[in-house]
């Protein structure tokens, strides 16, 4: 299946805080913040991290991305291709049901 076809939702061991206008994403790792694994977002990463909701395909974020800023659909199902690939990789957002 292609990734733009799946749903994730965000993993439930993260403390998020928003600041300045970007999110700062820390894993909790046996009850500690594991520092290290601190992820941090701009405006775009920040739109579609608070879109992901464990119903949202990845299809419907590259249209909310489409509809908020002017770039091609090329480019923008990359990008959204590529975060979406780094938070599954870091273990902040899994595969769900939809």
């Amino acid at each position: 299946m292609d990734i733009l076809d799946k749903c994730f939702a965000k993993e439930n061991d993260l403390v998020t805080r928003d600041v300045a206008g970007e999110i700062i994403i820390v894993p909790i790792k046996g009850h500690v913040g594991d520092l290290e694994g601190v992820f941090t977002l701009n405006e775009l990463g920040t739109m579609i991290w608070e879109l992901i909701n464990g119903q949202t395909t990845g299809r419907e974020l590259v249209e909310a991305v489409r509809n908020e800023y002017d770039v091609g659909a090329a480019e923008t199902e990359k990008d959204v291709v590529d975060f979406l690939r780094s938070l599954e990789e870091a273990g902040l957002i899994r595969p769900s049901v939809g």
